[in-house]
């Protein structure tokens, strides 16, 4: 979290205790934090005149993916042959819940993504009666940015009321996402991606879908944020999350140069054997690399020995049974490749000094590593 992300936090911690939905002072205190955040947040996806409830609040960008997807499907009735459409490398949120409604009857049609990009073609002859299309904007392993609102242009021309869904967690501050550039219904966003706290996500709704209820919610209860998603809200949560928004947008352009030229210098100096994967667009903050015959979780470790701490895949995915990354091989790559890749993450705040030393451990891992 960024400095002054915590001390938004502890602000509200001693500004107010109170329950947003309640009446009393306290209350209405709390209520009005939350709604400051809100602004906030609207305001970045560049939406200047929003309605209130055009964002609600989750727990994390996983619960907003799963409101966007399964909430836009119970609000529907049943034909019989619904098509949902996803990318064939989506974030386990997104894949899970496409694999349940698959179970139950609905065809999932999964589009390709090799090199990164994704099959406009293949978009165009499968969108026909699809009624959602739910895709991620930059890949959260390979780092591939997807032309998500020309996908959208084509099915709405195939499909005009197709509800289009974008993962924008993993671009969200660190590329530019609007409504205007994504061009979604629903975008997902979460706070920990952007200096925020852990355990706060957000889902933008357009408002022509609440008008139309083509979205309800999926957890039952209280009616918070709009009946869309019940339970008390996370206050503290929330101004953190809002405060380290306000604080990249004013910054944004030169922090989006600063992590592309990092990362330009990383894959420019890695060492002999290390090879960087190279999507078609790339985001300016995730490397994924391949090392020469070296298991990807030997390497992780050894990082983290020398105080460098990478990823050898989704983080999300750690507590799951191994197995080669559907992203990587959705991108192309082998399983013996797969299985020897690396994720690199950068932030603003990395340094060229910092990199040095992560090209340092890397030679220092990949030079008495065992190979498989």
């Amino acid at each position: 979290m960024s400095e002054r992300a915590k001390n938004k936090m502890l602000s509200a911690i001693d500004a107010s205790w109170g329950n947003p939905s309640s009446l009393h002072s306290a209350g209405l205190e709390a209520e009005k934090l939350v709604s400051e955040a809100r602004g906030i947040l609207l305001s970045s996806l560049g939406i200047m005149r929003p309605q209130r409830w055009e964002l609600i609040f989750t727990s994390s960008g996983t619960e907003a993916n799963n409101i966007a997807i399964l909430g836009t499907i119970r609000a529907k009735a049943r034909r019989g042959n619904e098509k949902i459409m996803i990318t064939d490398s989506e974030h386990s949120s997104v894949e899970e819940c496409a694999s349940y409604l698959e179970k139950e009857g609905f065809e999932v049609i999964r589009v390709p993504t090799r090199n990164g990009e994704l099959d406009l073609e293949f978009i165009e002859k499968n969108a026909s009666g699809a009624i959602l299309a739910s895709f991620m904007h930059i890949n959260n392993e390979t780092g591939a940015m997807y032309d998500v609102k020309r996908a959208f242009e084509i099915i709405r021309e195939k499909s005009p009321s197709c509800v289009c869904h974008a993962d924008c967690v993993q671009s969200y501050l660190k590329a530019r996402v609007t409504k205007k550039s994504i061009g979604a219904d629903l975008m997902s966003i979460s706070a920990h991606k952007v200096n925020g706290p852990k355990g706060v996500g957000a889902l933008y709704i357009a408002p022509e879908l609440l008008k139309a209820k083509k979205i309800v919610s999926i957890v039952y209860g209280g009616g918070q944020e709009n009946n869309l998603r019940s339970g008390t809200e996370n206050v503290y949560g929330i101004c953190a999350f809002g405060e380290a928004v306000r604080e990249h947008m004013e910054k944004l352009n030169d922090e989006i140069s600063h992590m592309r030229e990092v990362r330009e210098y990383i894959i420019s100096h890695l060492p002999d054997g290390i090879v960087a994967k190279s999507p078609v667009n790339c985001a300016p903050h995730i490397i994924n690399i391949t090392l020469p015959g070296i298991r990807s979780e030997t390497a992780l470790h050894a990082l983290s020995a020398r105080g460098v701490f990478v990823s050898s895949g989704s983080a999300c995915a750690s507590n799951s049974a191994h197995k080669a990354s559907r992203a990587l091989l959705a991108f192309g790559a082998s399983e013996d490749e797969a299985d020897s890749s690396l994720r690199i993450s950068l932030s603003p705040d990395n340094t060229i000094a910092q990199a040095d030393a992560l090209l340092d451990a890397l030679g220092e891992a990949t030079g008495h590593l065992a190979r498989k």
